[in-house]
């Protein structure tokens, strides 16, 4: 499948494209470590965030205490600057002795999905790390945007909508990065261009996951919910943010 045709559903998908004036802010250098370091940042919440719905709709304590220690070197890495991230691949690895069994009604497939998720972005973590000491960008400690927190601040507070939410924000923001992976590989130079590409394969199918799951829990109609959401992701990237970051809205001043 061609670029152009994993990209073509999550243009439909998404209420609007990314502003230029965002792009033009993004391919400055100046900018770049900030942007590494953020995408960095977004593939371990990524991560995390799945985790967080394994561990509280689907397994016992005793199984959802094993797959946090799974997370742990990488959470260890970027809130305390502990360990060698050259160590990190070896790490990223869920043996199937960990492998919990769903007892819920959400089903196997909910952790099956999410685990697989985890693997690949805990995976593109290390990628990030690599193309950060390519580039020469040390990794720092900086305040994360509006986008995500604005996203679930409209989630619902009675179940089974507050996790058809979740996974419904989950699917946009997975959908709007790889949208902006494609905006900016023609932008930037060919290592990191590349790079990008190379992410667009598995964030596509992220999103379809997340959409897919919603749609079984929610067992009807979510169109909805997924227009709403779209409609405040949507306001989020057209409006102006003074904050730079991966997900941010238009730069102030332009």
């Amino acid at each position: 499948m061609s670029n152009q045709e994993l990209l073509t559903p999550i243009l439909s998908f998404l209420k609007c494209e990314t502003p230029q004036s965002w792009i033009d802010e993004a391919i400055k250098i100046e900018n770049l470590p900030v942007l590494l370091i953020d995408h960095l940042v977004c593939e371990l919440k990524a991560a995390q965030s799945a985790m967080y719905l394994i561990r509280k709709y689907a397994v016992d304590k005793e199984s959802g205490d094993a797959l946090l220690n799974w997370l742990q070197p990488f959470e260890q890495f970027i809130y305390k600057k502990e360990g060698d991230w050259r160590e990190l691949p070896s790490k990223n690895k869920l043996t199937k002795s960990m492998l919990p069994k769903s007892n819920s009604p959400y089903g196997q497939e909910l952790i099956d999905k999410m685990v697989l998720l985890i693997k690949e972005e805990l995976h593109h973590f290390y990628q990030v790390l690599e193309i950060m000491d390519e580039y020469d960008v040390e990794y720092k400690h900086i305040t994360p945007g509006r986008y995500a927190k604005g996203m679930l601040k409209h989630v619902k507070t009675h179940e089974p909508q507050t996790l058809v939410d979740k996974l419904i924000c989950g699917a946009y923001i997975e959908a709007r990065s790889c949208e902006r992976f494609a905006k900016l590989a023609p932008y930037v130079d060919k290592r990191l261009g590349d790079f990008y590409v190379s992410l667009l394969r598995s964030e596509a199918r992220h999103y379809q996951d997340y959409l897919t799951l919603a749609e079984e829990i929610a067992q009807s109609d979510i169109t909805q919910w997924v227009t709403h959401f779209g409609g405040v992701e949507s306001d989020l990237i057209t409006s102006v943010d003074d904050d730079f970051k991966f997900h941010s809205g238009i730069p102030s001043g332009r």
